[in-house]
């Protein structure tokens, strides 16, 4: 048999309403939006660019400008790269990237110093409730510390950061708890756990399969569509703590319909490749607790330390998340899949910090590839594939998202998905 979307997701919408409705703002009216590329008046002038191509071209320059180069981040609102140097007695490389098209900032920190920073982090600092992300628009590492950081540890960490020296870090206090987050997209059940099916993907014998979170997966190999139901798909491989939080699980009818789309909420965003995520990237996020949420990449390479263990290569954001919303879909307005809901602190009222996995780590890892098997119209690519069909576009909603309450206190609301009605987004109070 095929594997349907379920409209069980109409009521995950309607627990977020209120951020659904306006990340949706957000998203679908801009869905057909271009951003055009600088004129040729002015050859020397920041490029006007998408986030996307932003990014490919900071990851030309980091190899054009060598140890000059200190990171780069997207200024959304003037949509232009900005690329940090350390020019040295060099200043033909401020030269060189503004021939690129970017704009130029001259740096103190270099990113051998803030590598240096962080390693001395994990070595005097890996505490539970810790992170730490470098900011390219500050030059600095910023460093994190939940609500469970007190006392001795709360010491420990400021010492370790005023140890960097001045100007090389700083530190943020955060509310919440970092705790993983069961849930995403459309909700997926394993006994009592709850979590969020990602993006479908082709496995690479051409099965059809989709990825989530690994801590959702090592909590559980089978998976089902419903509430104690009978189970659709089986893990695969998985990853967490570690390098990474992901997890292939296959479908076990090799016969199911996986197409690369996000629900959205009475619309679908169709997905047509991976990319990678750059820091003031506008990103979407989609869970089966709290529906569409929006907000900006913080940082890159993020180390988190939860209570189960340190977690590393994980993108930094500000979009909201909540229990039930662990492995969803993380993805950009013209259909990149970007990452995977792992964790963070914080609810979809007050705020807080939501770490992701990135898509292009977790399809290499797993050789995977986005897209039904054997569907050449898909409009999917390979992570990264050039050949990959882009555009903004937005159709009939079918993403599908997993779920999953595994012990760590992040399990999804029960009755999250009752009483949802049929229609599009619904606002609630």
């Amino acid at each position: 048999m095929s594997h349907k979307r379920i409209p069980k997701r109409k009521a995950a919408i309607a627990v977020g309403g209120v951020v659904a409705l306006g990340a949706a703002a957000l998203l679908l009216p801009h869905a057909n939006a271009s951003q055009d590329g600088a004129s040729g008046d002015a050859a020397a002038a920041p490029k006007t660019l998408k986030a996307t191509d932003a990014s490919d071209l900071a990851s030309q320059l980091a190899g054009l400008l060598g140890d000059a180069f200190a990171g780069s981040y997207y200024d959304g609102d003037k949509q232009q790269l900005v690329v940090n140097v350390v020019p040295g007695d060099n200043n033909n490389v401020i030269v060189q990237a503004k021939k690129a098209g970017a704009t130029v900032r001259e740096v103190d920190n270099s990113m051998t110093e803030l590598a240096a920073g962080k390693r001395t982090l994990k070595t005097e600092a890996t505490i539970p409730g810790t992170s730490w992300a470098v900011d390219p628009r500050t030059n600095k590492i910023l460093v994190t510390a939940d609500s469970t950081v007190t006392g001795e540890k709360w010491d420990r960490l400021e010492s370790t950061v005023q140890g960097l020296g001045s100007g090389m870090a700083t530190i943020k206090k955060s509310e919440g708890t970092f705790r993983t987050f069961a849930s995403g997209g459309d909700a997926i059940f394993s006994g009592g756990a709850r979590c969020s099916l990602g993006f479908n993907v082709t496995a690479d014998d051409g099965a059809p399969a989709f990825l989530t979170a690994g801590h959702c997966a090592v909590a559980a190999d089978q998976w089902s569509d419903a509430q104690n139901g009978q189970p659709i798909a089986t893990v695969d491989q998985a990853v967490f703590p570690g390098e990474g939080d992901f997890a292939l699980v296959r479908y076990d009818d090799p016969a199911t319909e996986a197409p690369s789309d996000v629900d959205v909420g009475g619309q679908t965003v169709q997905i047509t490749e991976a990319a990678e995520a750059t820091v003031g990237q506008e990103v979407f996020r989609m869970g089966s607790t709290t529906g569409l949420a929006d907000g900006q990449v913080l940082g890159l390479d993020a180390t988190v330390n939860y209570p189960e263990g340190t977690v590393t290569g994980l993108i930094q954001t500000d979009v909201c998340a909540e229990p039930g919303d662990s492995g969803g879909s993380m993805f950009t307005q013209d259909g990149l899949a970007i990452g995977l809901t792992s964790g963070g602190s914080g609810d979809c009222t007050v705020g807080g910090e939501t770490f992701f996995q990135p898509v292009t780590t977790a399809l290499a890892a797993v050789g995977a590839t986005l897209g039904e098997a054997g569907a050449e119209d898909a409009g999917a690519g390979e992570a990264g594939g050039e050949d990959a069909g882009t555009g903004d576009q937005a159709g009939e909603v079918g993403g599908e998202e997993v779920g999953q309450d595994d012990g760590t206190g992040y399990g999804a609301g029960q009755g999250a998905e009752e009483g949802a009605g049929d229609g599009g987004l619904t606002e609630t109070h």
